[in-house]
């Protein structure tokens, strides 16, 4: 959910037996993943990690250890920063896949945080119109994929845009009056440009709308009204913002069979505390009805999501930014990234002192 932060597979897909339904529910979780797009930030400023029992080792052993088989990195066009780029991800693809995970790469297709609030276009593409903008997504697309290709670091799958309620690249790209037409282009572009450069790797489309069956059906029917191909769903699911579980499972048992494709949560997360860690407030303060804000109930919280996600027939949960710990210096802000504080300090699995919390596990 990334900024809300302002305001605030086994590849890629369970394997239908024959003569089973594609919209038939999965029998377990294959997409164990986490998000570690901040992690080498920590890791360059010298952030240390332990497992459970207190033993420092590398954070994403750590979390193999606790079930993770999938990473995901989302990819900044030209942020101030320096990280979140082509060169950085293609750093961090290559310690992801020595650790034998599987890799899914995030397009935000900005030089910044993409999410439903905003969705601002690369300062590169600022001046482009809608015909140009395919080309832009198509090339850009390609390119970081068949790089990532070269080094022997294949994505298994990759998003086309990050929580695209309503659109992406704004103006150009937003959809208004449920006109999904310039939308549909650029999707059309990044998948594209994704099956060109290597036809297993697969399309996801990700928006935040598990709260409302009604929206998420109108953008999805939006899409595929236009001819758009993907090949998984994916859905944000914070408790604090998108309902239920219960409604979560009616949500994605009726995407699942709606559109004939798998689906994961793309992101989830829950406090460990109402603490901060640092001077920047943190954007989530409050917790969920039944769960506390303490490491039994962020493994509780994380625990229900999963459950509620298998059993509806979805195939992957992905937990946003478990490693990302309150270290000076790795703020939220690509543009100040030095200064800027953490929001996220009281959501991730490990503690300000970097040790894993012991409730949590990702389970098939």
């Amino acid at each position: 959910m990334k900024r809300i932060l302002v305001a605030l597979a086994l590849c890629a897909a369970a394997t239908v037996p024959v003569g089973q339904p594609a919209h038939a529910a999965a029998a377990s979780l294959s997409m164990l993943g986490a998000d570690v797009s901040s992690l080498q930030r920590a890791l360059d400023l010298g952030a240390k990690y332990y497992d459970a029992g207190g033993v420092q080792r590398d954070p994403l052993d750590i979390l193999k250890g606790v079930g993770v088989n999938y990473a995901r990195l989302r990819i900044w066009n030209n942020p101030i920063s320096g990280y979140n780029n082509k060169a950085k991800v293609l750093q961090q693809a290559r310690a992801v896949k020595a650790k034998g995970l599987k890799l899914m790469v995030d397009f935000h297709y900005s030089d910044t945080w993409a999410d439903p609030g905003k969705q601002y276009k690369p300062a590169a593409w600022a001046g482009h119109g809608i015909s140009q903008l395919q080309t832009d997504v198509y090339d850009y697309t390609y390119d970081v994929c068949t790089s990532l290709k070269a080094q022997g670091t294949v994505p298994d799958s990759v998003q086309i845009g990050n929580e695209i309620n309503t659109g992406m690249l704004w103006n150009d790209g937003r959809v208004t009056n449920n006109d999904f037409t310039n939308l549909s282009l650029l999707l059309k572009a990044g998948y594209n440009a994704t099956k060109a450069c290597n036809p297993g790797t697969q399309v996801i489309i990700h928006t935040a709308l598990a709260e409302s069956l009604s929206s998420a059906r109108r953008f999805y029917d939006g899409i595929r009204a236009k001819g758009v191909s993907w090949d998984i769903t994916a859905l944000s699911y914070y408790c604090m913002w998108h309902g239920t579980t219960s409604n979560l499972s009616t949500v994605i048992a009726d995407m699942r069979a709606r559109y004939g494709k798998d689906v994961v949560i793309a992101e989830t997360a829950y406090p460990f505390t109402a603490d901060n860690a640092d001077s920047t407030r943190n954007v989530v303060t409050s917790g969920c009805s039944g769960y506390r804000m303490t490491w039994q109930g962020q493994g509780a919280q994380f625990a229900a999501v999963q459950s509620t996600a298998r059993n509806a027939g979805a195939i992957g949960v992905f937990y946003w930014e478990p490693t990302w710990y309150a270290v000076p210096g790795n703020g939220w802000d690509p543009a100040n990234i030095a200064s800027s504080g953490n929001e996220w300090d009281n959501m991730a699995v490990f503690n300000w002192t970097g040790h894993i919390n012991p409730h949590v596990r990702w389970t098939p």
